[in-house]
């Protein structure tokens, strides 16, 4: 059975292949949305593939992940980071630290969905 910690396929290639994942999270202050997202960490193989013309996997990628609130109003404009705040923000060296740091700020990894299939700012 399933508990919630593992990765639905699509989003782990999508991370192994180097590509952003976010998911919208409560907001700690009213008139406020957030967001945590996971950007895995390339390196100079990742910009030999691209130059190439292709996108390199790699499963033992490292993540950094961070947790932003954003002011409602501003969430849709060119301004969006004005008021923006930096709730928290972790790295983790491999995928099993990864799902350590979800779990710990209580987010799993079903919520995560590609950039743009949310409304996150950035």
């Amino acid at each position: 059975m399933d508990d919630g910690s593992s990765w639905p396929t699509d989003r782990l290639t999508a991370l192994r292949l180097g590509r952003r994942l976010v998911a919208e999270v409560p907001a700690a202050r009213p008139g406020h949305r957030a967001f945590v997202d996971v950007r895995p960490e390339k390196g100079e193989a990742d910009a030999r593939a691209q130059a190439d013309g292709w996108v390199r996997g790699d499963a033992e990628r490292g993540f950094r992940v961070e947790h932003w609130e954003y002011d409602r109003e501003r969430i849709d404009g060119f301004d969006y980071d004005i008021g923006a705040v930096l709730v928290g923000s972790a790295d983790a060296v491999d995928e099993a630290g990864l799902i350590g740091v979800l779990a710990a700020w209580g987010v799993p990894p079903g919520r995560f969905v590609h950039p743009w299939d949310s409304e996150d700012p950035r």
